[in-house]
């Protein structure tokens, strides 16, 4: 199997989630690297390296796009040069036989100049851009974590979707749904829009599993299989966690560069999976909505989260094998 590198982008949980779910599926050892600090536990044979950050200081006058040929690569920034060069002395020092790059651009390139197989990580999204084609044709495998079609990419030999990955694929459904429960997942949401909500639909019972101590769930299995609405962003881990539950959902994307979010609620609305509001609705919104939600009888199937995890650890081990 070789050695496995796998880089984790530091923006939100997302990236970190994805690698947990494929990781106990990809054989050998595994070097992560990351801004993110090394979590408590790591599956075994799985090294963790942290870098510096380069995205603290002011970057104007640091040409961080290169004029558009690159997303981010400051001028004279120093945790920038130490963690390109925390890479490239590890992999000077070991043979790698692939990476996993989970997303950045230039993090692909570069261990791609360094002789190292890659295989990118895209995302949904208008990706035509320069710096994301140019990381698409270096890869030696470009992996999707949706279903063959959904986004209406180009075919290209490089190019694997493998379903939505999801940490709770495996899982068998235990209870059904309470009438009533409302469940909201992530962050983004405050607790004042929450208690109008909550006010405007004084029949149901409001629950958010958000990213604050105070209201985080390490384990939210049992909370999304008895909600009988989940209310969520469109992100993909948690589509594709709505989607192993089976459960019907109101999805309100947040704006993500490249309209990340807004292109699967699009895909979202189009294949009857979910209802979808552009923005955070208003109090007096809430009971059609959550009527529109209990109405809906999603297929979630399409989604292709059974054995997406496994796919991509499959289509990973490929690469450099």
């Amino acid at each position: 199997m070789g050695l496995t590198g796998w880089y984790i982008h530091h923006h939100g949980a997302g990236h970190l989630t994805r690698f947990r779910a494929v990781r106990p599926h990809l054989p050998g050892e595994v070097v992560v690297f990351s801004s993110l600090p090394r979590p408590g536990t790591l599956p075994a044979g799985t090294t963790w390296v942290r870098l510096d950050r380069d995205d603290d200081g002011d970057p104007a006058g640091a040409d961080p796009t290169v004029g558009g040929l690159l997303h981010w690569a400051p001028l004279g920034h120093a945790g920038h040069a130490r963690r390109f060069a925390a890479i490239t002395g590890a992999l000077a020092e070991r043979r790698f036989d692939r990476f996993v790059v989970d997303v950045s651009v230039e993090v692909a390139l570069l261990v791609r100049l360094l002789g190292v197989a890659t295989v990118v990580v895209t995302q949904p999204g208008d990706r035509s851009d320069t710096p994301h084609r140019l990381a698409y044709a270096s890869a030696s495998r470009v992996l999707a974590p949706w279903p063959a079609g959904v986004h209406g990419l180009p075919a290209q030999p490089a190019l694997v979707e493998v379903g939505g990955i999801s940490r709770f694929d495996g899982r068998t459904r235990e209870v059904g749904a309470t009438p009533g429960t409302v469940l909201v997942l992530g962050g983004g949401v405050t607790e004042r829009d929450l208690a109008a909500a909550a006010a405007a639909t004084p029949d149901a019972r409001w629950q958010l599993a958000g990213s604050s101590a105070r209201t985080w769930i390490e384990d939210p299995w049992d909370a999304l299989q008895s909600a009988e609405v989940v209310v969520a962003a469109a992100g993909q881990n948690s589509v594709a966690d709505i989607a192993a539950a089976g459960a019907r959902a109101v999805v309100v994307p947040q704006p993500r560069p490249f309209d990340e979010q807004v292109a699967t609620g699009r895909i979202l609305t189009g294949r009857g999976l979910a209802v979808v509001r552009p923005a955070w609705p208003g109090p007096d919104e809430w009971p059609a909505l959550l009527d529109q939600a209990r109405s809906l009888r999603p297929d979630w199937s399409q989604w292709g989260v059974t054995g997406a995890a496994r796919r991509a650890a499959e289509a990973i081990a490929q690469v450099g094998a």
